[in-house]
């Protein structure tokens, strides 16, 4: 079986010059982590998995000092404290802002969805305290928990190291002061290919910046009247459990989500999920807005069958849908405060997904 990650080979390679491919093959546990860590090349449009690898790592943390090679006390031993894992585990590189859904049912979830055969679960869930299976840490004789806890290590080192390669690339936008290199710039972060979460964040400072400069006129009668500024705000963080809104939208009350093409049932449960409320959703695609809306309109009718009452509540709940194109379109028309303001937005919001210092916004 191959080894999908060369880090994963190397440090195997290293523990067990031997027996890495043998190890890999027989071990489930290092064949899921594996396959969790794409995260770590610059074009993935994989999450970074970090609730799952942590609730693992937070376990072998501590069974290493407590249980490295005994079997015999470890399988009479109950689990770890749920408070004891989660403290330890926010604590770690991008772990505070982590949900505890995990070490309750996501990681085993996701591994029997891998692995179908198996017979038991990775984690052993007992009245609030947790262990590893047994079955899952011995492997062709080796206790492998030291190898899996230095894989995630690497991987996790990997992505400080990528974090602080866009904060270097910030900085370098901050300093120059011709305004097309910041436009080609604020572009080549601006790609299908952008992580995620990235992406939603650069989207909301361009659409930040673009809104400012749009007014309406607002009151509660002809005397009261006022013009006003659009003020677009984010709702948390961009792993943030939401409700399917990613941005609001002061005075107005607009709903944005941010989203992908290819997950047009996810669109319909972002609706379902704000009861039809209309939604503006930030598409990381460079297919025009017209191609997506007839393919959205298109899903709509197959999925509901043709019922013209669920078309319609569909449909109406789709207020606009705004592409790479537009945005990349709204940045030309921005002028260099503005411009700037889309850079200081990236930085701030960015490092506080990071949990890096940032100074406060204005």
């Amino acid at each position: 079986m191959k080894i999908t990650e060369s880090f994963v080979a190397d440090i195997l390679k290293e523990e067990f010059p031997d027996e890495f491919q043998t190890i890999y093959d027989n071990s489930h546990l290092l064949q899921y982590l594996d396959k969790k860590m794409k995260a770590v090349h610059g074009n993935s449009k994989t999450r970074r998995s970090l609730a799952s690898i942590y609730a693992i790592y937070s376990i072998l943390h501590f069974y290493q000092t407590d249980f490295y090679q005994n079997k015999v006390g470890y399988r009479t031993f109950e689990g770890y404290d749920y408070m004891y894992l989660v403290t330890y585990y926010t604590s770690l590189y991008g772990g505070i802002k982590l949900q505890n859904h995990a070490l309750n049912s996501r990681v085993n979830g996701e591994f029997r969805n891998k692995f179908t055969d198996i017979a038991n679960d990775l984690i052993i869930i007992n009245n609030g305290k947790y262990l590893i299976h047994i079955d899952y840490i011995y492997v062709e004789g080796h206790d492998i928990s030291k190898v899996c806890c230095r894989i995630i290590e690497k991987y996790i080192g990997l992505l400080i190291r990528k974090d602080h390669e866009l904060i270097s690339i910030l900085s370098e936008m901050q300093e120059t002061t011709d305004y097309s290199e910041k436009i080609s710039k604020i572009n080549e972060l601006l790609t299908e290919d952008a992580e995620a979460r990235i992406f939603e964040i650069i989207s909301y400072a361009i659409l930040r910046n673009h809104y400012k400069n749009i007014t309406v006129y607002f009151g509660y009668s002809k005397d009261t009247i006022e013009e006003l500024q659009l003020q677009l705000y984010k709702t948390g963080r961009t792993n943030a459990n939401d409700g399917g809104i990613d941005f609001v939208m002061r005075p107005v009350g607009r709903f944005f989500q941010v989203t992908e093409v290819n997950r047009y049932d996810k669109y319909l449960l972002d609706i379902d999920k704000v009861m039809h409320f209309p939604i503006t959703f930030v598409i990381k695609t460079k297919a025009t807005k017209a191609t997506v809306l007839a393919d959205l309109e298109h899903y709509i009718s197959a999925r509901t069958s043709g019922m013209a009452v669920l078309e319609e509540r569909y449909r109406k709940a789709i207020e606009d849908i705004i592409t790479i194109n537009e945005l990349q379109q709204w940045i030309t028309e921005l002028d260099g405060t503005d411009l700037d303001g889309i850079i200081r937005d990236i930085d701030v919001y960015y490092k506080l997904e990071m949990n890096m210092d940032a100074e406060d916004e204005e």
